[in-house]
């Protein structure tokens, strides 16, 4: 049975419980499956020796969500194949593929956490009464230790993304 953290996050100041463990930094990175933009599942066990960056999201379909996605693909921009980032949300894959194309983001891949809660679970990011995830960002080092935590407590909110992006340049070195 998976941890369930109670009033954890609030969504509009009413308080939601997350399913999964609290993520620290040095943890090893937990692998997880999610789907790809082509609806094909993709593992992460190891993440390919490069610094990473992932987001969990409530939806690219929302004001924050869409802002902060465009936040990081111009970071991502400044890095190049440096690093990766990733956005994870509950999202069906032919909706985020469909977003990204719109909103011309191609620096950042998404992915959806869609079929069995995989990445929510293994970073404690899972809302149990909406079945979403909550917003928090994870940058793991070349070695797939988690060297950046940031869970927001209130899912209405932005993460700290110049933190983030300075905890990922940082990884670099």
């Amino acid at each position: 049975m998976a941890v369930e953290r109670v009033a954890a996050v609030t969504l509009d100041g009413n308080p939601l419980t997350l399913v999964g463990p609290i993520i620290n930094v040095g943890d090893k990175a937990p692998g997880f499956t999610v789907m790809g933009n082509d609806w094909r599942p993709v593992r992460f066990d190891n993440f390919g020796g490069k610094p990473t960056l992932l987001s969990s999201i409530l939806s690219v379909n929302t004001g924050i969500c869409d802002a902060g996605i465009r936040r990081l693909n111009e970071g991502a921009e400044r890095l190049g194949d440096q690093a990766q980032y990733f956005i994870l949300s509950t999202d069906l894959p032919c909706s985020q593929g469909i977003w990204c194309g719109k909103a011309g983001v191609k620096n950042v891949k998404t992915y959806a956490d869609h079929m069995e809660t995989s990445f929510g679970l293994a970073y404690g990011t899972l809302v149990k009464e909406l079945r979403i995830l909550s917003r928090a960002v994870f940058v793991l080092d070349k070695n797939g230790a988690v060297s950046y935590v940031e869970y927001v407590p209130e899912i209405g909110q932005h993460p700290n993304y110049d933190k983030a992006l300075a905890a990922i340049q940082k990884a670099l070195a």
